[in-house]
């Protein structure tokens, strides 16, 4: 046979070490294609419904907030059962309760759809994730997170654009509705039939060991050779680590920041004189960094660790949110959002990796879920805050929000100490069972 081209063979070689999770990426492509067409028009649409600035933060927050409750309850049953049928039965359920509130128009209505939707997304992302950490080798999962993320921003690049395209081709906003349900759907199918997890592999739980209990009541303090696990290929015995503290801690302080967005963000920019297809524009312009550096990022942290890239996310998310606050002309947000973007894209695989690292064997899909939630409180946490700030200032929610990232960052930085400076050695084995089907 001839020999291959150097393109073809590094292609195969790509092929062949992420083909298990590829179907994965695929299917978080898809999903998020339908997101990135509904998030710019959502609060425009509550608020053309008789939703008001105080009240359409409580409707953005519905979504986190079941998040909140879903994503631990999750995580833990992901660990314990196939992971498949949970993220199958979360997508479909998310894709209904995308697609309602074009028939259920009342505020009340939106409030539960989001809820629900919330409650949906909380079944599938902790069993992805875990899914995603058990399947790829330690020292491959910053890259690992960094392709699922830069998945995830290539619908987000696309999405907004289909649906600016499509409600002008149908003409009405309704179409984004009806793709973002499809797509989720289309989610559904692809992990149905192409996500496979051996129906030999058995997930190890370990026992509790005899000073611990199982979660979720283990105990606020640990010995401190546990407390340090991840390292070295030491395993953590507890969810109780510094590894995934300091991850939470991180992961809060972001979405706190990031969550004043959902709310206000479209209304920001229309009240600077923005457009709806210069709106949809700053969300395609965020995800661009995202898709391209992310994957990168994630080699870098897999081989420096994450510690300087945290950092550098972390100021940059802070330093944003204060300077949206100083622009006039609404164009001129999109040099800070690639800045924003830029850090976010390298933060992201460096937290993912803190959380494997910090995640015991047999409970990768847990820590996801605790993670998650995390970032589901601070959601919560912004969205109330910023409606009724926006009422008072649409600058004071992004004032806030970068306050609290520094707090948050500096908080992280100081529970997670000299550990999360090293590079860590992800605990949990992966699972070599896992294939493509």
């Amino acid at each position: 046979m001839p020999a291959l081209s150097p393109v073809r063979r590094r292609v195969a070689s790509w092929l062949d070490r992420w083909g298990p999770v590829l179907p994965l990426f695929v299917a978080e492509f898809i999903v998020w294609l339908g997101f990135g067409a509904l998030l710019p028009v959502l609060p425009l649409y509550f608020k053309a419904n008789g939703v008001d600035l105080a009240l359409l933060g409580l409707v953005i927050a519905a979504w986190p907030a079941a998040r909140l409750i879903g994503e631990p309850i999750f995580g833990w049953l992901a660990d314990r059962t196939a992971r498949v049928p949970l993220m199958v039965i979360g997508l479909v359920v998310t894709a209904i309760a995308l697609g309602l509130p074009l028939v259920l128009t009342s505020p009340l209505a939106f409030l539960v759809l989001r809820a629900l939707a919330g409650f949906a997304t909380s079944l599938y992302d902790p069993a992805a994730r875990g899914f995603l950490t058990d399947s790829t080798s330690p020292d491959r999962r910053g890259e690992a997170f960094g392709l699922y993320g830069a998945a995830q921003m290539s619908g987000l690049l696309v999405g907004p654009a289909i649906g600016a395209f499509g409600a002008g081709l149908f003409g009405g906003i309704g179409f984004v509705f009806v793709f973002g349900a499809i797509t989720t759907l289309l989610g559904a199918a692809a992990v149905a039939f192409r996500v496979r997890e051996d129906s030999q592999a058995v997930r190890h739980h370990p026992p509790p060991a005899l000073d611990l209990t199982e979660f979720p009541a283990e105990p606020l303090h640990v010995p401190r050779e546990r407390a340090t696990a991840g390292l070295g290929g030491m395993a953590p015995t507890t969810l109780v680590n510094r590894w995934l503290l300091a991850a939470i801690v991180f992961n809060l302080g972001g979405y706190i920041a990031a969550g004043t967005y959902e709310v206000i963000w479209s209304l920001f920019l229309e009240s600077k004189g923005a457009g709806l297809d210069l709106i949809g524009l700053t969300f395609t312009m965020f995800a661009l960094p995202v898709l391209l550096f992310s994957p990168f990022a994630g080699r870098l942290v897999d081989r420096r660790g994450g510690y300087g890239f945290i950092i550098v996310g972390g100021l940059a998310t802070a330093i944003s949110s204060i300077l949206y606050t100083v622009v006039g002309d609404p164009v001129h947000v999109i040099p800070i959002l690639l800045a924003e973007a830029t850090g976010f894209a390298i933060m992201n695989p460096a937290l993912y990796a803190m959380v494997a690292a910090g995640s015991p064997v047999g409970r990768s899909s847990t820590a996801q879920g605790l993670f998650g939630a995390a970032g589901t409180l601070g959601t919560i946490t912004a969205s109330v805050a910023a409606g009724y700030l926006a009422e008072l200032d649409l600058r004071f929610p992004f004032w806030a929000g970068g306050s609290a990232m520094l707090v948050f960052l500096a908080l992280g930085l100081l529970i997670g100490g000299r550990l999360i400076r090293r590079r860590p050695t992800s605990a949990a084995a992966p699972l070599e069972a896992v294939r493509a089907g």
